[in-house]
């Protein structure tokens, strides 16, 4: 398989400046023909993935990386691809080299508990029937809990441009938007959304994994007769350039790191799920989650569909 080149949202920037994030560098030594050391820097790609970078390089401490300077290796997400969706492609002109999905969090679907939805099969229903008049709440528009509630209204098939979504800067906000009956359900991680639903003043509908959560009381969307399979994924990204020799390399060192018992570890401790894929393989699932992100963002209105549709690069492969 050919080198690939995919455009991730707003890694370009985040690619420049990963190298003055302190504390995050890794390196390992390998014993080549010239007993050469292959050395990386791990990062993240902004403060959102801050705790992701901190963690993945902690983890390859651990497996027998030390800190160092070297080819970078930035951690960013759903949320930098789906933001360069929206900017039309203008910050994604090669930005970034993939190699590696690392983890993912799980979306929850959430209700007041007086909500008059008593599962998700009510809230289903009313989505479909009435897309305009089921408010809906979450993050700021074109984040991972918009994307989800565009996507669970594509598959119930109902009119995702109807879709009645407010986008809130915090939870908090989102907890008070549902109080106060200014939002019906809303979206959001389980980690976010754990300790309030214990306490009793939020109901767990349907959660967006493939697998159920533990500990938590909620079928997922695809039991739930939703063909959703949905988490809000960070990965592993080196600069547009980064050499074919010096890619394989951070390729194996995610690998290695994502196969770790201390990685399983790392995930459970922060309410993630493992979900490594590397290499020609992850660049090709990729190119399939930029392409879902493009199309329920079209779904929900949020892309002009009226300009050109000529791949700008973050549509698919360039060899």
């Amino acid at each position: 398989m050919r080198r690939r080149r995919f455009l991730v949202g707003g890694l370009g920037a985040a690619l420049c400046a990963a190298g003055g994030v302190a504390g995050c560098g890794t390196q390992r030594a390998t014993q080549g023909a010239a007993g050469l050391r292959t050395r990386f820097s791990i990062n993240p790609g902004g403060r959102r993935w801050a705790r992701a970078g901190s963690v993945f390089a902690g983890v390859a401490r651990a497996a027998g990386f030390g800190t160092g300077e070297g080819p970078r290796v930035t951690v960013s997400g759903l949320h930098a691809l789906a933001a360069a969706e929206l900017n039309q492609g203008q910050s994604l002109l090669d930005a970034a080299t993939p190699l590696a999905r690392l983890a993912g969090e799980v979306e929850v679907v959430v209700v007041p508990h007086n909500s008059r939805f008593r599962d998700f099969g009510d809230f289903g229903a009313a989505l479909l029937s009435r897309p305009g008049q089921t408010l809906l709440a979450g993050g700021p528009q074109g984040d991972p809990d918009h994307l989800l509630f565009g996507l669970i209204a594509k598959g119930l098939g109902a009119d995702t441009r109807q879709v009645d979504y407010t986008g809130y800067p915090s939870r908090h906000e989102v907890v008070a938007a549902l109080s106060s009956g200014k939002a019906a359900a809303a979206a959001g991680r389980v980690a976010e959304w754990r300790t309030i639903i214990g306490r009793g003043r939020i109901r767990a509908l349907a959660v967006s994994s493939a697998e159920r959560v533990p500990d938590l009381d909620a079928p997922t969307l695809l039991e739930s007769g939703v063909r959703v399979d949905f988490v809000d994924w960070m990965a592993a990204f080196g600069p547009h350039d980064m050499p074919d020799e010096s890619r394989e390399s951070a390729v194996g060192m995610c690998d290695e790191v994502t196969r770790s018992p201390g990685w399983e570890a790392a995930c459970r401790d922060a309410g993630w799920v493992s979900i490594p894929l590397s290499g020609d393989d992850f660049e090709l699932w990729l190119a399939s989650e930029v392409r879902r992100t493009r199309g329920v963002l079209r779904d929900l209105g949020m892309v002009d569909t009226t300009k050109s549709t000529i791949c700008r690069g973050g549509c698919g492969i360039r060899h």
